[in-house]
């Protein structure tokens, strides 16, 4: 296997029996261009290199991620905490995967990726023109999310569930596939390099804290152990109070 890195979740799913539908590839820390231009290496080798793949990609992840900070400033700036927007930003590193689910043939199951929540900060989504994705909603309804190749869907991760002290949840979502076209996304995930943890100004008698710091890679870590795999809500089995 070539796409694979030392940290979960980061390199290359598919060929799962149970999961016939799904593909995907990431590159990790995207908006560095020497490490985009490292997978296109890895991808098509030294002797036939695709430079405009590698522009390409690079460019989508810094505007992409440049929509990411604006969307947290925003939701820093409502919880009257932009003061910390800087260091969050500083700490982030971005994973942009790339998605396939092709459409099913014959008996096979629609299920195109499994019910999970997502384990970065936040998660910034972009499609074709074929849906699939649907996320439950707090009323246990599942909601199938309608959205054109010219908008976004951003999604709260477990580690800003945690930032927020519950506040704001992280949903639970699958991509389903009902039609005969084939759906190729993009996501790009948010993750900080250092600790996270709930800022004081979101503690108080209706909101007790919740969690201790957050070692976000750690948390990567901890998801792929079997206490991880079982547990109803990883990120509160691995830091919750």
């Amino acid at each position: 296997m070539k796409n694979k890195y030392e940290k979960p979740l980061s390199g290359y799913v598919g060929q799962i029996a149970k999961l016939p539908l799904h593909e995907s590839m990431g590159i990790d820390d995207a908006v560095d261009p020497a490490a985009v231009a490292d997978f296109t290496t890895l991808m098509w080798t030294h002797h036939h290199p695709n430079h405009d793949f590698s522009e390409k990609v690079h460019e989508y992840a810094k505007l992409t991620a440049e929509l990411d900070k604006t969307v947290t400033r925003m939701l820093f700036e409502s919880y009257g905490v932009e003061k910390y927007h800087d260091g969050h930003v500083e700490s982030t590193t971005y994973l942009l995967r790339l998605l396939k689910n092709r459409a099913p043939v014959g008996d096979e199951p629609h299920l195109g990726f499994v019910t999970h929540t997502d384990k970065s900060f936040t998660t910034i989504l972009h499609q074709n023109q074929i849906d699939g994705l649907e996320i439950d909603t707090k009323d246990g309804e599942k909601m199938n999310v309608h959205f054109t190749p010219t908008s976004f869907v951003v999604v709260a991760g477990d580690a800003l569930m945690a930032w927020s002290n519950d506040r704001i949840v992280s949903p639970t979502h699958r991509v389903i596939m009902n039609g005969k076209v084939d759906r190729y996304s993009m996501g790009l995930f948010g993750f900080s390099k250092g600790m996270i943890q709930v800022p004081a100004e979101l503690v108080d008698e209706e909101h007790p804290l919740l969690y201790k710091p957050l070692d976000h890679v750690g948390l990567l870590y901890f998801f792929r152990t079997d206490q991880g795999y079982r547990s109803e809500c990883p990120v509160k089995a691995f830091c919750g109070i």
